[in-house]
C-alpha cells in the first residue's frame, strides 16, 4: 500500500462520527426520563416507609405511655425512633405535618395529642394525589 492509501484508512469520517453522536443522543433522550421516573418512585417508597414507621411509633407511644405524644421529638426522646427521618421531597426533618386531635385512641389514654403525621410537601405524586394527604 502506498502512504496515500494508508492515510485515508486511519480515522473515522465526519459522517460516521455524526451518526454515532446521533445514536448516543437518542439513547440518552430515552434513558433520562426513565431514570427520573425511577427516582420519583424510589422517593415515594421512602416516604411511605417513613410515614409507616412514624405512625407505628405514635401508636406504640400512645399505648405504652397512656397519652399521645405532644411533639414528634417526643418519639425520639422516648426511644421509639432513633431520629426523625428526612422527608424525601422537602429534604428536611422539620417539615413533617403532625395531626393534633382531641380524640383518645384507647380507653386508658389520659391525654390527646398527635395521632397522625403527613409529609410537608404539597407537590403531586405519580398517583395524582398530594404528598401531604398520604
Amino acid at each position: 500500500m502506498t502512504t496515500r492509501a494508508r492515510r485515508f484508512q486511519r480515522g473515522f469520517t465526519l459522517i460516521e462520527m455524526i451518526i454515532v453522536v446521533a445514536i448516543i443522543s437518542i439513547l440518552v433522550s430515552i434513558a433520562v426520563p426513565v431514570y427520573r421516573q425511577h427516582l420519583l418512585h424510589a422517593k415515594e417508597a421512602v416516604l411511605k416507609e417513613d410515614l409507616y414507621s412514624m405512625r407505628n411509633a405514635i401508636d406504640q407511644y400512645s399505648q405504652d405511655k397512656g397519652k399521645a405524644p405532644q411533639d414528634l421529638n417526643d418519639l425520639v426522646s422516648a426511644g421509639y425512633l432513633r431520629l426523625l427521618p428526612k422527608d424525601p421531597f422537602t429534604e428536611s426533618n422539620s417539615t413533617w405535618q403532625p395531626v393534633q386531635e382531641d380524640v383518645l385512641t384507647s380507653i386508658d389514654q389520659t391525654q390527646p395529642g398527635i395521632s397522625d403525621v403527613h409529609s410537608g410537601s404539597n407537590t403531586t405524586s405519580s398517583e395524582g394525589t398530594a404528598y401531604n394527604t398520604w
